[in-house]
């Protein structure tokens, strides 16, 4: 793909993943899956890997999608919250274990799998063995 027509492509996607970001954190409303909204984000960013001067600050692979609900507050974590990368296949998954043993040192690692429930995140600190309703002011 030469460069116009990816710099086409990348404000295409631009487009469709905030309007789809947008139904799906600020409207609950989602129109696609969540791999079909995985794919264009992949896509995204592949496009972008290759054309860095494409990036925008405002691209979705550069910031968090949606906008806070109404009656939350802000909270600063002691630990941050992090987010593991998205994996799509086993090849993906072999390399993110390669990673893991590298940065650990470690030649086996023990997993742990769940199911997730898409765009749910909580976070608990406890504190006297109550939970902490305003960690950040104890």
């Amino acid at each position: 793909m030469d460069k116009e027509s990816a710099k086409k492509r990348i404000e295409e996607l631009r487009e469709k993943t905030q309007y789809y970001a947008n139904k799906y954190y600020d409207e609950d409303s989602p129109e696609i899956t969540d791999f079909e909204y995985d794919m264009l984000m992949v896509e995204l960013k592949n496009l972008e890997a290759e054309y860095p001067d494409l990036v925008d600050k405002d691209s979705l692979t550069q910031k968090v999608g949606g906008h806070v609900k109404e009656g939350f507050e802000k909270v600063e974590h002691e630990v941050p919250l992090q987010s593991l990368q998205d994996v799509f296949s086993i090849e993906e998954l072999r390399l993110f274990d390669t990673r893991v043993r590298k940065e650990t040192g470690r030649d086996t690692i023990e997993y742990t799998v769940e199911a997730k429930i898409d765009g749910l995140s909580v976070a608990l600190e406890y504190v006297d063995r109550k939970i902490c309703k305003r960690c950040n002011k104890r």
